[in-house]
């Protein structure tokens, strides 16, 4: 699973990174702080093509919060399980099968955290150790997700707040040609390199295998890093918490 990630460059440079015009981020993308240490439920960026009019379709990046809330949910507390979608199961879902076909979003991130197992015969209640995975180069990652629109019924249709918009990360199992990342934990988000970026995005492809090919491509190559267990701490953030430590 994905449960925790990074992203802490500025929006105009993911921007940039992404293709998208700067008249098109929104101004709260603009304006969320970094961070090293996000979790669920968290406001998140996220990059989406919607069509606009007269206009056609058109890229932006905007604000989503992590935990995807389906139309059809009678409140929000579902989005707090619903984190990562598991590529085996997309078309099956409920949860999921309708975005999988017109709503899905590329999720920046400079790297994600997993937890590896301490080894066996080590002390009782020894802690996992944390790795921050991330691109050997340090070039942001494009995690492939999916997106929702939940009206909140209590609000009235005037109430700019009427909408929430959510997000979910998509998950696939570790490469196994890099036994490294596997022994550190069995499952990775699914990160589509940018030839896939378009396909991904297009509002206009709903054939569920040619979307769904896309997230069964070789992933990019990652370098696994060990770092204090800080991070563990929801809540605890800054550039520390991906510093190497010896392990």
């Amino acid at each position: 699973m994905c449960g925790r990630y990074a992203s802490f460059r500025d929006a105009l440079d993911l921007a940039d990174h992404f293709d998208v015009e700067h008249d098109d981020v929104a101004e709260d993308a603009r304006l969320l702080p970094p961070s090293w240490n996000t979790a669920p439920t968290d406001a998140v960026r996220v990059v989406v093509e919607r069509e606009h009019g007269d206009d056609g379709v058109r890229r932006s990046l905007r604000l989503a919060r992590w935990g995807l809330v389906p139309s059809w949910a009678k409140d929000p507390s579902i989005g707090s399980r619903m984190i990562n979608a598991r590529v085996e199961s997309l078309t099956e879902k409920p949860a999921f099968r309708r975005a999988v076909v017109a709503r899905r979003c590329l999720v920046p991130a400079e790297g994600w955290y997993e937890w590896q197992a301490a080894p066996e015969g080590s002390r009782p209640r020894t802690p996992k150790q944390p790795y921050w995975i991330h691109s050997p180069d340090g070039s942001p990652l494009a995690f492939a997700g999916l997106y929702e629109f939940w009206r909140n019924p209590t609000l009235p249709d005037d109430d700019p707040h009427r909408w929430l918009v959510t997000m979910t990360i998509v998950t696939g199992g570790a490469p196994t040609d890099d036994p490294a990342l596997a022994a550190i934990h069995d499952r990775r988000p699914v990160t589509l390199e940018r030839d896939a970026w378009d396909a991904w995005l297009d509002p206009t492809l709903s054939d569920t295998d040619a979307v769904v090919a896309l997230l069964h491509r070789d992933p990019p190559s990652f370098v696994a890093t060990p770092v204090s267990t800080e991070v563990n701490k929801v809540g605890t953030d800054g550039p520390q918490l991906v510093e190497p430590v010896e392990v």
